[in-house]
């Protein structure tokens, strides 16, 4: 095992960190009036970008003064050098404040993310384009919220927290609260971040390619690099591809990475990853994704029914493109890549329309590795229960990972019974909680810092593919795992027998006087015998 793969407890996050980010937000929701949530977080995450990097271009330009190398402040070259977007003056945050209060403020902001990318190639596509001035947000509220973005390193070094963790965190944490307000909509860009936390751990992406085929807001990609960072390895040994459908979720990806110095392949632009493959080439050893839910008609009845993603395998129904994501990602690992998505849980079990037929050679083919069912309401935009899937190229001993041979078996997690309610409709997984799922698989696939695996009735089962082939094919955990042993309490039967009959002649002589007493109601108003 390498150093980088010592583990470390996730860092508990200040009291008052979560106030910062609430009250951020909270100023920032009030100027939202009539304009659509999922119009707003454009507008309000483009200006949080745009004020960030210019907050590094100031720091970057100060420093190149203060070296007594004036003569190359405006040259694009010794910004880029230090991974620091070069800005014209007309692009910079303190030239958009003296302008604010303007009635033209929403162009001059135009111009500034046009100008922006126009500077820097690898920002190509990534900002919104003349938004601000077709939104038409009231002036007044615009000029607002620029005062409340504006404030953010006052609030920010208020709660102690260090410019390092700061864009990040606020970016994210936006990105959340506009998923959790947009509904159904939000799951277009954002996958809870426990979720994707859980598959950084079960993965461990420490060196090679990470590629996601609908990446959202990128949320799979920031997690792998905190999980590396966190770990002590080195950001460099990662590569990152991925793709997006939606022209503005393409944008939210794009600023996500830049707004972290993260350097990663989306694709020239925008596009369906089973029509408009950007890396079909691509061999990856890492794949997380969070695909669409049970799309529907995804493709034509002609459509893509050659297509090399399906070879050797029943082609995936119109109807519901789940097994379809499941055999593109396939498709795309490395012979000694994994694989680790979401779900909806009817994926485990279908038949419809070949969709069992496929899921039967993949586990013919030993390539479904691990399956969990997760708790419900985890989602903000849905509450169909899910699950994740683990698919490999190869089971077999890997002695660079520690990795024992597990042909032939598969590891199934009924994890529906943990995690920890945020709020009165949304759950959580603990750090606990990945912390357990995760050792769970990394003892069964047979590294020795996560001790040796043991079965656990209602928790966990490492199945053979006769056991599979028993249940018919069906992948759900709970069909494997059992019922969980109950706790012997030590109290001895005959008293607990006793003790639960004169409970029952109590309740049996409660319930003939509540008879009784009804018979009496009921005589009195003249319904009786």
């Amino acid at each position: 095992m390498t150093n980088a793969k010592k583990k470390t407890k996730a860092s508990k996050p200040k009291k008052n960190s979560a106030s910062f980010e609430e009250s951020l937000w909270d100023s920032a929701n009030k100027l939202r009036g009539s304009v659509e949530s999922s119009e707003y977080k454009h507008i309000v995450l483009s200006l949080i970008f745009l004020k960030f990097i210019s907050d590094k271009f100031e720091k970057r330009r100060q420093a190149l003064k203060e070296a007594g190398q004036e003569a190359f402040i405006e040259m694009v070259e010794f910004y880029a050098s230090e991974n620091v977007f070069y800005l014209a003056e007309e692009a910079r945050w303190d030239h958009l404040m003296v302008h604010s209060k303007q009635n033209d403020i929403a162009l001059k902001i135009d111009t500034a993310l046009h100008t922006i990318e126009k500077s820097n190639p690898q920002l190509a596509g990534a900002l919104p384009d003349n938004y601000f001035s077709r939104l038409g947000l009231e002036v007044n509220k615009l000029a607002a919220l620029l005062d409340t973005i504006n404030n953010i390193d006052t609030m920010a070094n208020e709660c102690d927290i260090s410019e390092q963790d700061l864009v990040g965190r606020v970016y994210e944490y936006f990105l959340g609260k506009f998923a959790a307000t947009e509904g159904k909509g939000g799951g277009e860009f954002y996958t809870p971040k426990c979720v994707v936390a859980l598959l950084a751990e079960m993965l461990e992406p420490y060196k090679g390619k990470i590629y996601d085929p609908c990446c959202g807001s990128g949320g799979m990609f920031v997690q792998s690099i905190k999980f590396v960072n966190s770990h002590n390895g080195s950001q460099k040994d990662i590569s990152i591809y991925g793709q997006e459908y939606t022209n503005t979720t393409y944008k939210l990806a794009k600023m996500n990475l830049a707004i972290r110095g993260i350097n990663g392949n989306l694709g020239d632009v925008a596009g369906d990853s089973f029509f408009k493959d950007q890396h079909q080439d691509l061999k990856a050893d890492f794949i997380m994704a969070n695909p669409p839910f049970n799309q529907k008609q995804w493709r034509a009845d002609a459509e893509l029914t050659d297509d090399p993603r399906w070879r050797g395998y029943t082609i995936p129904p119109t109807g519901n493109a789940n097994y379809a994501w499941i055999l593109h990602m396939l498709s795309k690992l490395s012979e000694s890549g994994t694989a680790g998505f979401v779900l909806a849980n009817g994926s485990m079990s279908t038949n419809t329309s070949g969709e069992g037929e496929i899921r039967k050679q993949l586990i013919e083919n030993d390539h479904v590795d691990c399956m969990i069912a997760l708790p419900g309401q985890l989602f903000y935009t849905t509450q169909i229960p899910v699950c994740l899937w683990f698919l490999t190229k190869n089971k077999g001993e890997d002695k660079t990972r520690g990795y024992r041979n597990r042909k032939g078996e598969t590891l199934f997690i009924d994890a529906r019974q943990m995690g920890t309610m945020a709020s009165r409709i949304h759950k959580e997984l603990t750090a606990d909680d990945i912390a357990k799922i995760a050792q769970t698989y990394h003892a069964w696939r047979g590294e020795a810092k996560d001790g040796s695996y043991e079965d656990v009735a209602g928790y966990s089962k490492s199945a053979s593919l006769e056991d599979i082939k028993t249940n018919d094919y069906v992948l759900t955990p709970g069909r494997y795992v059992g019922a969980a042993e109950l706790e012997d309490d030590g109290i001895p039967f005959e008293v607990k027998m006793k003790e639960l009959s004169q409970t029952l002649c109590c309740q049996m002589l409660e319930a003939m006087e509540l008879d009784k007493a009804i018979m009496q109601n009921l005589e009195a108003l003249g319904y009786g015998e």
